[in-house]
């Protein structure tokens, strides 16, 4: 078996590799694009395993994807790579939408061409949802987009679609709803959250000055999993007698301010709220700075400028189906979740 996995260097890459070794005896092939620098560090458990192996390729070149289809023969294509980051969307759209949409065509065309018995996987967002109707969104909620990144992976839910019933490929899409770990990139608010507890946790370890992390909505709430739990279902998702969109979900909805509270209680920080809307800050409470020393106060403060032009309020998952037809259901809990991504940020800090 040989199976093509593409986004190697970011989370679900990294932890999908990493599942297909542990649970498979299959021959990966893990694509990058040529970059003068990539960072392998989500890499390291296997980027020298036998089973491996790492290729060249780029979602917005249609030959390197054609060549590696043609080539490698893969019995299936897992799609993580992405422009993944809904905030810098607005600042990229069209770049957002050649990778994530038009580059979904591209792996789909080499497919039909080269390999059509290849099992195609793209990877869906709840950011699709966007403006939503009910709660919680099934696999069924209107496509309601409210970034770039949203529209460009409702685009790609529809090539999917299209080319799964013109062509009769195994091509699914699944809803990801968010999900985390300690391999998130250090732009995503809940890393940024962990990456910054643990900096102000070693600063006041040290008796040193630090400062506050500077963060946008608090108030917004998502459906949080961990992406080691979603490789898993995306796994039995591609397993099939026939392809079938799924939503994978914790079917529960925290705040980032919950996150917040949760991350500094796993650093043993104490924190208290106060103030309002832009003004709301969150700082080391009294008894706690005296007992500390602490040198510094503010834990939280809000910057406007990280507040989207168009807001996400709520997103809520149902992943029913998914734990009843494929005997799945996520392991790790919101609170198992904080605990590990704070305790491996403090554990690997460095300045």
């Amino acid at each position: 078996m040989k199976i093509i996995v593409t986004g190697i260097l970011g989370q679900d890459g990294a932890n999908m590799v990493e599942y297909l070794l542990q649970n498979t005896n299959a021959k990966i092939f893990g694509m990058i694009r040529r970059t003068s620098n990539p960072n392998f560090v989500n890499c390291r458990s296997f980027i020298k395993n036998e089973r491996f192996q790492l290729i060249y390729g780029d979602l917005s070149d249609s030959v390197s994807l054609d060549n590696l289809v043609r080539d490698i023969q893969p019995d299936y294509f897992i799609n993580f790579a992405a422009q993944s980051f809904v905030g810098c969307s607005w600042e990229i759209p069209l770049q957002t939408f050649d990778a994530n949409a038009t580059g979904v065509a591209r792996c789909l065309e080499a497919i039909r061409r080269f390999q059509p018995k290849c099992r195609f996987y793209s990877a869906g967002s709840s950011e699709e949802f966007g403006d939503v109707q009910y709660s919680p969104q099934d696999i069924n909620h209107p496509v309601r987009p409210r970034s770039p990144y949203g529209a460009s992976k409702a685009a790609a839910r529809h090539l999917v679609k299209v080319y799964r019933e013109s062509y009769n490929l195994y091509a699914v899409h699944s809803i990801l709803f968010n999900h985390e770990g300690t391999k998130r990139g250090e732009e995503f608010v809940t890393r940024k959250i962990s990456k910054g507890v643990a900096r102000i946790y070693h600063a006041i370890k040290n008796n040193q000055s630090f400062a506050p992390i500077e963060l946008g909505n608090l108030d917004a709430k998502r459906d949080w999993s961990d992406s080691e739990d979603f490789v898993e279902g995306v796994w039995k998702i591609m397993n099939q007698q026939k392809p079938k969109d799924y939503v994978l979900s914790s079917n529960e909805t925290h705040t980032i301010r919950e996150f917040i509270n949760k991350s500094f209680h796993y650093a043993g920080i104490q924190g208290v709220w106060h103030g309002s809307g832009q003004e709301e800050q969150m700082s080391v409470s009294t008894e706690y700075a005296i007992k500390n020393e602490v040198q510094s106060s503010v834990l939280i403060k809000i910057n406007p400028k990280f507040y989207r032009p168009a807001e996400v309020e709520l997103l809520l998952g149902d992943s029913t189906p998914a734990r009843e037809e494929l005997g799945w259901k996520p392991k790790i809990s919101f609170d198992n979740l904080v605990e590990r991504m704070v305790k491996y940020d403090i554990d690997n800090f460095k300045i």
